[in-house]
């Protein structure tokens, strides 16, 4: 008789639905935190949660609290607050994941940075969950919009950066707000006194749990980091596999999509490299880990679900293309190398947006992860002379090659030209009409002009982290009119960019205009995020009332278009295509006053939704400071605006 007594995630009591998904994600045994949290929460308890960052804890609350959502109620019932937009997006795009088969669940997130107008619109159709920063939540509570009387649970997510960011008070006056009858949910790495205040004034007999962590990386592993910033991603992959001594390559995406495209990318420039997903069937992709095993194959490039369990002992770099979205990801992907007490390489690319991350898992590991410089134009070149010659020499077989000689030696019979001359022409034929070396001074420059910018990102993030922490301070923002410079007639707009100097640039025209509530910051994250495109390449944007237009690089590849023309902004499809003075009086609208991206338009602001004029009507003063100290200045509009 065989024992059928559920396990793993089955055994905590959890709907088919969310087993579905956890199936589908590759989740086999619920991590320590999850196995102690889920079962209380599914009962209706409190729970008081110690655990490091990446230890599984949005799976440990998501996953209960969807599943006593009720579906059919549009009105908020569980409230998730974090300290960072960043980690309120993380936790928003998780849960919408873990619901993908609970039809009916809405998960809204509201933060600093994001306008109001698009927020507005996600809260009136009355999603089951809300997440947000605690300003942000501050902010619509008190305008009247988000309203918590039917909040069945609230979780404090990484408490103490909450109390380190200086949200504490923030968190108490919104639990204040909620049904005392809902439960409560706090996890916190650490438990300093003021975190337990809180949880003793708003928690009821919670369950509580803690999670030690130890160093889970093997230390025969490298771990570096590359600041993306230098070339896409694809060119920094390249040049990495040139320049980097490696016996086979596990490269991690995010997604099935990306896995093909890169093997592809990788394919077209010389390496046997094949793509693992989970859309292969399982033979093929069982036949391709055994290629790469016999050495047939030198990159697999995976999503974390396909890689699930692979063992190669041939692997000796991993490349985290996309950063993972908690450690544990991490840890389990750069311990594909390092096999058999061999020595291993991780590599992971980092954009400024994920530093965080970066110090997160560094925090969790327990162990450092050095910055590495992208291989120079000089190195990748040397080493492309050095595989050309080995090319060359490999080729030279004097009986399979006597045709050829015997061409050549009339050449030069009839023609007054040098031997070496012709050789030279036979490995321009050789080489086609794909250039094999870098231009190096042009590399410098592109790279350094690059590097700056990615600088600057990290920089422009870390002051938007900071202006979380200002939100507080910031709510009276709507009482000033519209700027001077968003009443310009359209005479005064700039003329196009020319986009960058070596560039050639093209006209575009996306389906979201001025009505949308478009910015052009929405369209520059948008064109950047999809198309994995430095910002220095997106030239002159213009906003009409009913679509805009932007330029772009010629020769954009399609697949990339494609992804393009499905991106959505404003909640509308950008459905980019080439730019045509035809279509302008079908689409209609006059052009609004927008600067370009090189004169600054992230300093200025363009004319209110009408339905945000109201809140002009408002302001809020900033609460005495617990310490009997005045209230901090105000801050600078660009940080408070963050």
């Amino acid at each position: 008789m065989t024992d059928s007594t559920p396990t793993g995630f089955a055994s905590l009591g959890l709907p088919f639905p969310i087993l579905r998904v956890l199936d589908e994600l590759g989740y086999e045994a619920p991590s320590p935190i999850q196995a102690e949290s889920i079962p209380s929460l599914l009962e209706g308890r409190d729970v008081l949660g110690m655990a490091q960052t990446g230890t599984g804890k949005t799976a440990a609350f998501a996953l209960p609290l969807l599943t006593r959502t009720q579906v059919d109620f549009n009105s908020p019932q569980v409230l998730c607050l974090a300290p960072t937009r960043e980690l309120a997006q993380q936790v928003a795009e998780a849960v919408k994941t873990y619901s993908k088969y609970m039809p009916g669940i809405n998960v809204t997130a509201i933060y600093g940075g994001s306008d109001y107008g698009s927020q507005l619109r996600d809260l009136k159709r009355g999603p089951q969950w809300v997440v947000g920063t605690p300003g942000r939540v501050m902010d619509h509570l008190r305008r009247g919009t988000l309203q918590l009387a039917d909040i069945r649970a609230v979780v404090l997510d990484e408490a103490d950066e909450m109390l380190r960011m200086g949200f504490i008070d923030d968190v108490n006056w919104i639990l204040e707000h909620t049904p005392r009858s809902r439960q409560v949910a706090l996890f916190s790495a650490t438990m300093p006194r003021e975190i337990q205040n809180v949880a003793e004034t708003h928690l009821k007999d919670p369950v509580q749990v803690k999670i030690q962590t130890k160093t889970t990386t093997n230390d025969k592993i490298r771990q570096r980091y590359w600041f993306v910033g230098g070339a896409h991603k694809n060119d920094a992959l390249l040049r990495i596999a040139e320049t980097e001594e490696f016996d086979a390559m596990m490269v991690f995406v995010r997604t099935k999509q990306a896995t093909e495209e890169v093997a592809d990318f990788m394919q077209a420039n010389g390496f046997k490299c094949s793509p693992l997903n989970g859309d292969i069937p399982q033979a093929l992709r069982e036949k391709a880990v055994e290629k790469l095993k016999s050495g047939q194959l030198d990159i697999i490039v995976a999503t974390d679900v396909a890689a699930r369990g692979l063992d190669v002992e041939r692997i000796s770099h991993v490349i985290n293309y996309d950063i993972p979205s908690d450690t544990e990801s991490y840890v389990h992907r750069i311990g594909r190398t390092g096999r058999a007490g061999r020595n291993g390489e991780a590599i992971v690319f980092v954009r400024g947006r994920e530093k965080r991350m970066l110090r997160d898992i560094e925090k969790a590991t327990r162990q450092p992860i050095e910055e590495m410089p992208l291989p120079s134009a000089k190195q990748v070149n040397e080493k492309r002379r050095e595989k050309f010659q080995a090319q060359i020499l490999d080729a030279m077989h004097s009986e399979r090659n006597q045709p050829y000689r015997e061409m050549i030696e009339a050449i030069l019979a009839q023609n007054p030209v040098d031997a070496l001359d012709v050789a030279a022409a036979m490995a321009s034929l050789l080489q086609g009409d794909k250039q094999l070396f870098i231009n190096e001074q042009q590399d410098a420059r592109m790279l350094e002009a690059r590097e700056r910018e990615s600088r600057n990102e990290a920089r422009n993030e870390s002051r938007g982290e900071r202006g979380d922490r200002r939100e507080r301070d910031s709510r009276e923002r709507f009482d000033r009119a519209p700027r001077a410079a968003a009443k310009a007639a359209p005479e005064s707009r700039p003329k196009p960019l020319k986009g960058h100097p070596e560039v050639e640039m093209v006209r575009f025209m996306v389906n979201v205009g001025y009505n949308d509530g478009l910015k052009p910051g929405n369209l520059v994250g948008a064109v950047a995020n999809e198309a994995d495109l430095d910002s220095e390449y997106i030239g002159h944007i213009e906003i009409m009332e009913n679509f805009a237009v932007v330029d772009l690089p010629n020769g954009m590849p399609a697949p990339v278009m494609n992804k393009l023309k499905k991106a959505r902004v404003c909640g509308r499809p950008l459905e980019i295509r080439p730019y045509s003075e035809s279509e302008i009086p079908a689409a209609g609208g006059t052009t609004r006053p927008v600067r370009s991206r090189n004169e600054g338009f992230n300093r200025d602001r363009a004319p209110r939704e009408a339905g945000n004029r109201d809140f002009a009507k408002k302001s809020y003063r900033a609460k005495p400071r617990a310490d009997g100290a005045a209230p901090a200045a105000r801050a600078p509009r660009k940080a408070r605006e963050g």
